[in-house]
Parts: structure tokens; sequence; C-alpha cells
């Protein structure tokens, strides 16, 4: 990642539609109401058992690789003559190589986002987000601290791994999808589950949004989609008109108009966490007036966390999004990795700025699935005294 910045990730362009709810499962449909048509989403779907993906150097030589299950990437176009070409096509193109494994095909490909023509990328939806969450200091120690294993001063993180779950997993999601009205304007949506923000998936233009409607079932989510599954359904929101104040049809349009403009407020705040939140972003491609990024939140343990990829017009318009929500666990892992890396890797340091002692954060990056970081008898010590 290069070029890390901090701003605010704000939904410039969007407006919100009253939320539809299926059990605890609420989607809210995301609204644009000026589609330039400059700039389109068409799907390409693979039909492999795994992906690998090259992250550096050449398609079949060593290096770091990114592996997982890859249903389909976006091929994204931009300028009006190519960007009606695109539309409604899926552009199935030859896209790296496909290895037989027994029953299975395994796809290695270039490049999380990848130039296909002059005005053309493909992107790998999601996974470009999990990517970067992934590569945050990967690299490991840079100082050779007495306290760090071999392995990890030598490959650092590697291997680093997270789990997620597949939208196809909650029949409840799929249901929502399937029974909801889509808008007429409707370019996105934010789906909430037992009310809180789940994932977020925005595109520039209404028919793109059509098109990957369903595919939503094929993204990956947080292990929040499968909680919660025996709770309550999510809470009505009521609002009323006052019949008083409703003397003409005149009066119940603005009565009925200011009723969607307060649900619409209510859900921004709802979805807070995310829109308005201070993110960290880094600078992915740059295609003309847009500019792709991927962000991270603040990663503070007592808040809520999403990754994502986002496209911003040069004016600020928001033009794609695509977001994931950490769980508490996968936070407080890259809330640890940072931490250290803000320390130079060196425990005492890093202890004190959490406020705690050199052997109890020893005994937290443990239980955090790190431990493959430091000596054995560094942790054996540190658990004999915990």
């Amino acid at each position: 990642m290069t070029r890390e910045k901090t701003r605010r990730l704000l939904p410039t362009g969007l407006r919100l539609a009253p939320s539809q709810v299926w059990g605890n499962i609420r989607l809210v449909p995301v609204l644009r109401d000026e589609v330039r048509g400059d700039l389109r989403f068409a799907r390409r779907t693979y039909d492999d058992a795994l992906a690998v993906v090259s992250l550096k150097g050449g398609l079949m030589e060593p290096g770091l690789k990114y592996v997982s299950y890859v249903p389909h990437g976006l091929v994204m176009s931009w300028d009006n003559k190519q960007a009606e070409v695109v539309a409604g096509t899926r552009l199935q193109k030859p896209d790296g190589k496909v290895l037989k494994a027994g029953p299975f095909t395994v796809r290695v490909m270039h490049r999380m986002a990848r130039r296909e023509d002059k005005n053309r990328l493909r992107l790998l939806p999601l996974h470009l987000a999990m990517e970067g969450f992934l590569a945050m200091h990967f690299g490991g120690p840079e100082v050779a601290w007495t306290e760090y294993s071999q392995e990890a001063l030598s490959h650092g993180l590697d291997p680093r791994s997270e789990w997620s779950v597949p939208g196809w997993a909650s029949a409840a999601f799929d249901e929502a999808l399937r029974v909801f009205e889509i808008h007429e304007q409707q370019v996105g949506v934010l789906i909430f589950k037992a009310d809180m923000l789940l994932s977020a998936c925005i595109v520039s233009h209404p028919e793109d949004y059509r098109a990957l409607h369903r595919a939503l079932l094929e993204d990956f989510y947080g292990e929040l989609l499968l909680q919660y599954g025996f709770l309550a359904n999510a809470a009505d929101l009521w609002l009323s008109i006052d019949d008083q104040r409703v003397a003409s049809m005149a009066d119940l349009r603005d009565a009925v108009g200011r009723m969607r403009r307060d649900w619409a407020d209510f859900q921004g705040f709802m979805a807070g966490g995310l829109f308005g939140a201070e993110v960290t972003t880094s600078t992915v491609y740059e295609a003309g007036p847009f500019h792709l990024e991927r962000f991270v939140t603040s990663l503070v343990p007592s808040e809520e966390n999403h990754i994502g990829e986002v496209i911003v017009r040069a004016d600020g318009t928001l033009e794609y999004l695509k977001t994931y929500r950490l769980s508490a666990a996968q936070t407080r892992r890259a809330y640890l990795l940072k931490q250290l890396a803000g320390a130079g890797w060196n425990l005492e340091r890093a202890a004190a700025g959490l406020k705690t002692t050199r052997e109890d954060l020893v005994v937290r990056l443990h239980n955090a699935g790190f431990g493959y970081l430091l000596k054995e008898s560094v942790l054996r010590e540190a658990l004999r005294h915990a």
C-alpha cells in the first residue's frame, strides 16, 4: 500500500431510502440522483475451486501470493464511449492461467487490480481490501530483537490468514435479496444484521447494481452474518403523520417527504461507524478523475471497525464502495500488530503503550495466534507468570 492518508468517508452524491426488513436482516437502499454514466462495472465470473493471486513477480514465479476462493471479479471501465460498450456485458476474456488439480481447477492470476486496456481495470472486489488488511505490518520486526523467533525475523508474518462467511450461508439474507424491491435510482445497499452494519455495496450506475444485486450472495462477510440468528426480528422504525397538520394533498405530500427524510437520517446514523468515520486510505489506482483506494477504520477494539475499497471522483462524489466488518477478534489482532509496529516491535515499549506488562502482551500475542512470532522460551516464561 502506498501514499497513506487519513480522511473521513463521506456518502457524497448519495441518499438513503427507507429500509426493508426480513427477519433480522435490514437492507437500506442507496440512491443516486445524478448518474453521469462515465464509470461502469461488469461482473466477470470464475468457476474455479481456488484462486492464487500473484502479488509480486511474474504469474508463475515464486513470490508473495494471496490464496482464496474468488467467485467473480469486477471489470471497471471509464469514459463515456468505453463505458457504454461494457455496460451489460460480462467480459469473459481469459484472465490468468487455469491449472487442473484432480477434479478441480485452480486459477493463477496477476495482481488484485490489473489494467486490461486503456480505460479498463479488472479488480477482485473485497479481496483487494482483505489483502491490504493481511499485509498490514506483514514484514514483521525490522530490528533483530532477541525475543522474536528466527521465523519471524526471516519471514515476518508469513503466512497470515483470516476467515470469513459467504453470503449464501444465511438463508435470511438470500431471501431478503430475492424478495425486496429495487428502486429505480438504486445504486447500492447497506446491509444490517440485528441492526448492526454488516457491509455496504455501492456502484456508480443503477443498471450495474441491478446486474450485481444477486452477486452479493457470493461476497464474503464478517462472522456477524452468522451471529444472532435466533434473536428477534429487526425492530420496526415507526414514524407517524400528524393528521392535525394535514389539510390538503400538498400537506400530505410534504409530510410523507419529511417522514422519508427522517427515516434516511436515522439510517445514516445507524451507519455512523462507517460514514463520517475517520479512515486510513491507500491509493491503489488512479483512472482519470477516479481514485481507487482501500481503507481501514481506527482499529480501536472498543469501536466498530471496517475495511473496504472505495472509488471517489475528483469532485468528492462516492462512486464505488465495498466494505467488510471486522470481528472483535480480527480487530484485536490488527490492533496488536499496529501497537507492535508503532513501538518498533520492542515488547517493553509496546506493553507500556498498552498500559500492561511485557508478559501480559506476550500472552495476548499468543492468544491472538501470533505465538509463532516469539521464541518458545519467551512464551513459556510469560505463560508461567500469567
